[in-house]
């Protein structure tokens, strides 16, 4: 059930005439949005709670996403098991992830059936119950599951360590499934206490896409979920450090690689107003530098001086914490670490040298634009745009003037963004274990 955010920024900005979009904050905090789009019958529910790996402490990591797993393990009414299968009667899929940020639950469903979606997710937010037992049980999952997508993962443990290597603070390194010796020693009641603290209506944003009435809607989710209680919300943890730091580098190892696996990171500003400008610029050169086959380590490094296999770079504008700027990359045969470390630096510094060409800067705003367009067929983007605007600091109504500033990015602006990326770096090496020395014959 864990899984990172992949949702791009650039999606949903435009409303479509046929759509409705109503919002109510209901009296315990609770900020329901319905959007219609009656395209085709079904509807998709995300209940977003602001709670993720950020705001754990140090022995008690993966606390947000164990709590995930065993918000399907019954209530007094809703039994151990019989909230899949209620929602598989209904013709409906559901699933869930933890990340970083925030902790969602979501559902596709026949919209005729969404009232029955919402009167579980009402259940489940004040009436969890869980044994000591299947707790146990699913400890032995979450750690196998670890073990799967982290320890057994090249790229897993290159995640890890990126964000083990860029930060200093517990809360900003720390592994959204949590280290291993944690996931040993929570307890039952580790989750109950951290369920008692954040599933709180006034800590989540209900979001509704589909073909609904919105007004009645919103009348039903006031309905199940009105007289759920708030709670006083506890001090959050610092989620930000200085930009500011000196190179960092680390090395570790996977059985599972054959080629090197190697990662760049910098600490980064986030979007906090829709005024701020460098977050904008910084998106835009993310794209400039990866991301379709025309960017610059694509053309210059995989095909070009054909050095990497692959390369990529990523930058979450919305970060609710202190985000990363990270290329990522694995060198070709005979090419070491340091040289395509180098080259990726290069790049970089080729950009805040000298900028980059018009045709570029509108090459990957036309991308932006027909990935925007493709997305409005899908409720669940619709959904999932609105809710990690509500999640991290902004309005869901902010997405329309979000797209405007991206668009308005000038080719300075972008050159900027790269003088931003200095020797206030680190950098991530993930190999292969060097063989064991055999033996000395007798």
């Amino acid at each position: 059930m864990l899984r990172k955010s992949l949702f791009p920024l650039l999606v949903c900005l435009t409303v479509p005439a046929w759509t409705q979009t109503l919002s109510e904050t209901l009296p315990n905090g609770l900020k329901v949005i319905v959007k219609e789009d009656k395209r085709a019958p079904v509807a998709v529910s995300q209940l977003w709670y602001k709670v993720g790996s950020v705001d754990e402490q140090p022995g008690k990591t993966g606390l947000s996403h164990a709590l995930e797993h065993m918000m399907f393990k019954g209530t007094p009414t809703v039994p151990s098991g019989e909230f899949s299968r209620r929602v598989a009667a209904l013709g409906g899929q559901f699933n869930a992830y933890t990340n970083r940020s925030e902790t969602v639950y979501y559902e596709n469903i026949a919209a005729a059936n969404l009232p029955e979606i919402l009167k579980l997710e009402a259940d489940r937010m004040q009436n969890l119950n869980f044994s000591d037992k299947e707790f146990t049980n699913e400890m032995s999952v979450i750690r196998e599951e670890r073990r799967q997508r982290t320890e057994d993962s090249a790229a897993g443990k290159m995640w890890e360590h990126i964000y083990l290597n860029s930060f200093t603070s517990a809360p900003l390194r720390a592994s959204v499934i949590g280290y291993m010796n944690d996931l040993h020693t929570l307890k039952a009641e580790d989750l109950r206490a951290w369920y008692q603290r954040y599933y709180a209506p006034n800590n989540a944003t209900l979001v509704i896409v589909g073909d609904v009435d919105a007004k009645r809607t919103l009348q039903t989710a006031a309905r199940l979920f009105g007289s759920i209680p708030a709670k006083n919300q506890p001090p959050r943890n610092q989620i930000n450090e200085a930009a500011e730091r000196a190179p960092v580098s680390a090395e570790t190892t996977s059985a599972v690689t054959r080629q090197p696996l190697i990662a760049l990171s910098y600490r980064v500003p986030a979007l906090r107003r829709t005024d701020d400008k460098m977050p904008y610029a910084l998106d835009v050169l993310s794209d400039i530098l990866a991301g379709n086959s025309s960017s610059r380590l694509d053309k210059n490094l995989v095909r070009g001086k054909q050095i990497a296999l692959s390369a990529g770079a990523g930058y979450d504008i919305l970060s609710r914490e202190m985000p990363l700027f990270t290329l990522t990359a694995m060198p070709n045969n005979g090419v070491s670490s340091q040289t395509l470390l180098a080259q990726m630096r290069a790049e970089i510094k080729d950009i805040a040298d000298n900028g980059i060409s018009s045709e570029e800067l509108k090459r990957v705003k036309n991308i932006a634009e027909s990935s925007e367009i493709y997305a409005r067929d899908s409720i669940v983007s619709q959904a999932s745009l609105m809710g990690q605007l509500e999640t991290r600091g902004f309005r869901y109504s902010d997405e329309a003037e979000i797209r405007r500033r991206l668009q308005k990015v000038s080719a300075e602006d972008v050159q900027e963004a790269a003088k931003l990326l200095t020797d206030s770096r680190s950098s991530v090496v993930v190999v292969k274990p060097a063989a064991a020395a055999a033996p000395a014959k007798k």
